[in-house]
């Protein structure tokens, strides 16, 4: 289930050529990302589409990164991770510019399409790049600190784009990703190769020969995953949902929005260190229940108060999961075929989050909110259940116990001649 690593990648996962050549660009590119995702649908009202058309066209960014989550484990698995992540960057760079000069809806939406799958390639890429660099024994470090500055660059991007917007007009945002695009190309090319020249994957086979070949733990884990993916996009509209269910003004509930995201973006680290040193399960059990109280507690307040102490409890559940999901795709993927099988992992953590939301809003269809938040408690609880059932049936990392079992050291190390009897 693991690798000899590259010698270039025994330095650490934070030497500085990763710093820069890995976490670097990726800082950069979410911050592009970031910016755009909230004005999608502002710059389509402002070409002239109403509400719901708006709402569709934001839909777009996810839509277009379910659609290229399996071609792109493809594409990276034939020009390899690093240039696939500079194709999707040249491919979004394109993709951006068009949004930026799109003067009717329908290109706008085309554009918006791009994004999502070009972020697809994007992330993907980086996932199986980071993995196949990084020693089995930092690799939930390495893996939760690239979701870390992920979230970070997400977290701050919209604020950069609306200094801009505010002192220039929408389409500054998309301009702004433009430019963290091409400086995330050119920092990739400036930094040599970590993990030096690629070659080309010891095994040949089409995305749909390897699901064939996996399709037993993805539909036993990647059940789980997908009902983590559930929970995770439930969890970015519950608050502002509950928050004008309570009838707050807008900027109450961004600040209660806000906090709740900071404490996430901080706890990415200790998340990694947890999961090398303790094994999978000590993380992603505890974040699901978690998740699950705050989601069974949060249609119980009516103060912000009370929206503010669940939100941040919320906020740690998942900050204390990030990375969670990239670490079990890298722990159970074939290293000879990772790419290609991130492709169907990915496709159903994507899946996830984009109908954790639609569980919330078919609550609030039928009349109540709180009864999609309290489903969507249910569904935590239900993952947390999977997790602990299927975690330690396809990873030797679940726990110490069963790295033991697997004849490793506790904290993931193999056993070599020189250890102690």
């Amino acid at each position: 289930m693991s690798h000899v690593p590259r010698p270039a990648a025994r330095a650490g996962f934070l030497s500085r050529p990763v710093l820069l050549g890995v976490y670097l660009p990726a800082l950069v590119y979410e911050l592009g990302m970031g910016a755009v995702v909230p004005v999608v649908a502002v710059r389509s009202v402002e070409l002239g589409a109403d509400l719901a058309t708006a709402g569709v066209l934001a839909a777009l960014l996810g839509v277009g990164q379910l659609l290229a989550d399996v071609p792109a484990g493809a594409l990276a698995s034939r020009v390899g991770d690093r240039n696939a992540m500079l194709l999707a960057s040249a491919v979004a760079v394109v993709a951006f510019t068009g949004c930026a000069l799109a003067d009717r809806v329908a290109l706008l939406a085309v554009g918006a399409l791009c994004v999502g799958a070009t972020n697809a390639v994007f992330m993907l890429a980086r996932q199986a790049y980071v993995t196949g660099i990084t020693p089995v024994v930092h690799r939930a470090r390495a893996l939760s600190t690239l979701g870390g500055v992920g979230r970070i660059g997400v977290f701050l991007g919209p604020f950069l784009g609306a200094a801009l917007i505010h002192v220039t007009a929408t389409p500054a945002a998309f301009w702004l990703a433009v430019g963290t695009t091409l400086l995330a190309v050119a920092v990739l090319l400036a930094v040599p190769d970590v993990a030096g020249p690629h070659t080309r994957p010891a095994v040949r086979a089409s995305v749909l020969q390897v699901v064939r070949d996996h399709r037993h733990v993805l539909l036993t884990l990647g059940s789980a995953v997908l009902l983590v993916g559930v929970v995770r996009g439930a969890r970015q509209s519950v608050v502002p949902l509950w928050g004008e269910h309570l009838g707050l003004a807008p900027a109450t509930t961004s600040v209660v929005y806000g906090v709740a995201g900071a404490l996430d973006v901080l706890l990415f680290y200790p998340a990694g260190r947890v999961m090398d040193r303790r094994g999978r399960l000590a993380v992603a059990v505890p974040s699901m229940l978690v998740m699950a109280l705050a989601m069974l507690l949060l249609p119980t307040t009516s103060t912000v108060a009370g929206l503010a102490a669940v939100a941040v409890v919320l906020g740690a559940g998942n900050g204390i999961s990030s990375g969670l999901l990239m670490t079990l795709g890298s722990d159970v993927a074939p290293p000879d075929r990772r790419s290609a099988f991130l492709g169907a992992w990915r496709l159903l953590q994507d899946s996830g989050n984009a109908a954790g939301p639609l569980v919330v809003s078919a609550g609030a269809a039928l009349g109540s909110v709180g009864a999609g938040v309290l489903a969507t408690g249910g569904v935590a609880l239900a993952a947390a259940g999977a997790l602990a059932r299927t975690v330690p049936r396809w990873s030797v990392h679940a726990s110490r116990r069963t790295r033991v079992a697997a004849g490793l050291h506790p904290d993931g190390r193999p056993v070599t001649a020189d250890d102690p009897l």
